[in-house]
């Protein structure tokens, strides 16, 4: 698996199937996570002639801040398609993609950006019924798994577990521990510092270990403030910038019918596995440690994301508890379903749902998930 040809990403037939409708096309996600290797190979196969900008240079930033639809045609020239990669670098660039939807139609604007943070602040407003915008996450298992096939991938799940998949990881799997400590050091001082009042990177380290060393745990922001010596407001804030930095994600409490469920809980999640074990710098084998459990939730519930997302499915996830401590890892509602999830890093346990949850909600459907299985979960969205 050390070849370096492109591994088919999901979104590239949701994307090409966008081209050309009249809205501008944004991409979203983290460093590393192949959005200029997609977008290329979309534009390429488009047969179109395009323009790929990259806004972390910083004339390009300059030419792409406040120009006048005659300067965007001058910019753009005879190409169809115009790409900005990083976009969330220029000023004002909602309004700028704006101009080009709306004065140049016959031009297709794509951008990405690696924080959802400035983007979403800047293009947001300007761009209110002009866009489609796709997140493209680290490589899924489903993905993987159509590339080199179920077994192989199979084989990779501790490594995935330790290092997780990003593309330059799963590519160079040697080289892994090299590679996954370089990614999280961009993640949180390229992208998170370079924010508008971000002005305590050592408190943001501090929190975000923290929030590491309690994977799969219910986390209460108080006692991350206590740990770290920050207000519970300030550990909100980082925590909301982590989320849309693409570092980490809260699953809230489930809660509709029964009288002590937990009603504000939340568990956070890491988008990579890998992510949070540079963070703590601790990638020893499984056999090693003490938090495989930890791991292997991570895991699954960040993967069955990728999938619903790629698939462009609409869900709401969540965990369940009560204040008597009755709990379920993970649960999924849709329109017509609930769906009820243990994960079992054991195969040998035996899962069980609590009674008070089933007959609160006679309509769920249980499912228990353990490496044994998994893939049907990671792969098949209706499952």
């Amino acid at each position: 698996m050390k070849s370096k040809h492109f591994i088919f990403r999901e979104l590239e037939e949701r994307i090409q199937k966008r081209l050309f409708l009249g809205k501008a096309i944004i991409v979203l996600g983290p460093r590393q996570s192949g959005k200029t290797t997609l977008i290329k190979k979309v534009v390429e196969d488009s047969g179109r002639s395009f323009l790929l900008l990259n806004a972390d240079e910083p004339d390009v930033r300059e030419l792409l801040d406040n120009p006048t639809s005659t300067r965007l045609r001058t910019i753009i020239g005879r190409h169809e398609i115009f790409c900005v990669d990083e976009a969330q670098r220029v000023p004002n660039i909602g309004l700028t993609l704006k101009l080009i939807t709306d004065q140049i139609p016959e031009t297709q604007v794509i951008a990405t950006g690696s924080s959802s943070l400035e983007l979403h602040s800047s293009i947001n407003e300007p761009l209110t019924g002009r866009k489609y915008e796709f997140t493209l996450f680290p490589l899924s298992f489903a993905e993987l798994a159509q590339d080199h096939g179920l077994l192989e991938e199979r084989r990779y799940l501790e490594h995935r577990l330790v290092f997780g998949s990003y593309p330059e990881v799963v590519t160079n799997p040697d080289q892994a521990q090299e590679l996954i400590r370089l990614l999280a050091g961009s993640y949180l001082y390229k992208d998170l510092l370079m924010m508008e009042g971000l002005k305590k990177p050592v408190l943001l380290e501090k929190i975000v270990k923290a929030l590491a060393l309690q994977l799969g745990s219910e986390v209460a922001f108080h006692e991350i403030g206590q740990l770290t010596g920050a207000d519970s407001h300030t550990v909100e804030r980082y925590v909301d910038l982590l989320e849309k930095a693409f570092v980490l994600f809260r699953l809230p409490a489930f809660s509709r019918n029964v009288r002590n469920e937990i009603k504000k809980g939340k568990k956070i999640y890491f988008l990579d596995n890998g992510i949070r074990n540079a963070l703590i710098g601790n990638f020893l084998p499984l056999t090693s440690r003490t938090d495989a459990g930890a791991l292997w939730e991570n895991y699954m519930v960040s993967e069955r994301r990728k999938l619903l997302c790629n698939k462009g499915v609409d869900v709401s996830g969540y965990f369940w508890r009560t204040t008597q401590q009755q709990e379920i890892d993970y649960i999924e509602e849709r329109a017509d379903r609930l769906l009820a999830v243990e994960f079992k890093w054991n195969p040998g346990r035996k899962a069980s749902f609590p009674k008070t949850f089933t007959n609160a909600y006679p309509e769920v459907s249980t499912m228990a998930v353990t490496p044994a299985d998994y893939d049907l979960f990671l792969t098949q969205p209706d499952s």
